[in-house]
């Protein structure tokens, strides 16, 4: 029989019960103890999930946890993750992984020196689509990918987030908070990147909070709410990525790729599913045939309509990662080389030059439908 991990959780906010519901779904791993400084959140967490409540020292000290997921607010990731690793435990975390490259760094120091695994979110790429979009263009469907350009824009975070203050402060906005998901996606379909640069500015230097409960609250703005970044590609591909917080429409699509023989048109990287698209020379768009991909399957209903969702893949496969001795796809290399990508946009939008990554990565392996299936009970 495989041999599980025992899991436990630190964080046990909103995004907590996604993890709590859905990691049933896959082997390798059983959740077993969650703990927030919020020792009611916990409580509260364990009686509905079943699962036992600590305190954060306790459960790092829990001999039958193997693996910590870290799902505190970003500026705690770091810290979070090196007591983790110090209690001598695997880290998942939610994404972004750090706010800089120095502080992943010490994370890996700290892992290799210890034989420990770091894995982070987002998973999202491992989903139905993006795996069908990976395979298409695997098997040169657009023959190589020359060029590309992705959108993720909105009018902000202050019109439904409860406690939207830390999205606008530095480690916070949108290239930060959304920028994993489409950089994750890219280094999955076409690899590590080479250099970036970027234009960045702010609407304005304050926001006023629409939702409950605090509703009329004015916050400070302290970190850019509009990037334009260009990504060079180690392959040669160059792609646009525009992330904004004050743009109230638009047109675009999410991403697009441009190949030499055709273009693909992949769905919003921060979902599993939706419908992938593509064009050969005789510029005549299709939906590409679905596939039956077991993280592509609809399994939610939301107030938006159903969608795919199976955020815990990407843990799942860390763990049975760790059980095989084999790579994991989300991996401490793939993801920091997509903070380097990150934090590198944001100092070329202050400092007006491109700048050089000093990280790269491999693409992770394709998730095919075997591959998928091996992941679930």
């Amino acid at each position: 029989m495989t041999r599980e991990l025992g899991v436990g959780i630190i964080g046990c906010g909103n995004i907590s019960t996604t993890y709590f519901s859905l990691a049933p779904l896959f082997k390798g791993l059983k959740v077993l103890a969650c703990a927030d400084i919020n020792v009611p959140a916990a409580e509260a967490r364990a009686k509905e999930y079943g699962v036992k409540a600590q305190t954060i020292d306790a459960l790092l000290a829990n001999d039958e946890i193997d693996v910590v997921v870290n799902l505190t607010i970003p500026d705690a990731h770091f810290p979070v993750s090196k007591a983790i690793l110090e209690a001598g435990k695997h880290v998942y975390s939610e994404k972004p992984l750090v706010l800089s490259l120095e502080q992943g760094e010490e994370l890996r120091r700290i892992a290799k020196a210890r034989n420990l695994a770091v894995g982070c979110a987002p998973d999202t790429f491992l989903g139905g689509a993006h795996q069908l979009a990976r395979k298409f263009i695997d098997d040169g469907g657009i023959g190589r990918v020359t060029s590309g350009a992705c959108y993720v824009m909105s009018p902000g975070m202050e019109m439904w987030h409860p406690n939207p203050d830390f999205f606008f402060l530095p480690g916070g906005g949108p290239i930060l908070d959304l920028g994993p998901y489409y950089i994750a996606n890219l280094i999955n379909l076409i690899g590590p990147v080479k250099r970036v640069g970027a234009m960045t500015s702010m609407a304005s230097a304050t926001r006023t909070i629409t939702s409950q409960p605090r509703h009329g609250e004015i916050i400070p703005v302290k970190t850019p709410t509009t990037i334009q970044a260009l990504l060079e590609f180690v392959s040669g591909a160059t792609v646009t990525l525009s992330a904004s917080w004050d743009v109230w429409s638009h047109r675009h699509a999410n991403m697009e790729l441009y190949g030499t023989d055709g273009s693909l048109y992949v769905p919003d990287p921060n979902f599993f599913g939706g419908t992938v698209e593509a064009s050969g020379r005789d510029k005549d768009i299709k939906p590409l045939e679905d596939w039956d991909h077991p993280f592509g399957k609809i399994n939610q209903e939301n107030p938006t309509g159903a969608r795919a969702n199976y955020r815990t893949a990407g843990l799942a496969d860390m763990a049975m990662a760790l059980i095989e001795g084999r790579d994991a796809r989300c991996s401490l290399d793939r993801t920091l080389h997509g903070v380097d990508v990150m934090t590198s946009i944001l100092k070329s939008g202050e400092e007006g030059r491109f700048i050089d990554l000093t990280t790269t990565c491999t693409q992770p392996a394709a998730l095919g439908i075997e591959e998928a299936q091996a992941l679930l009970r």
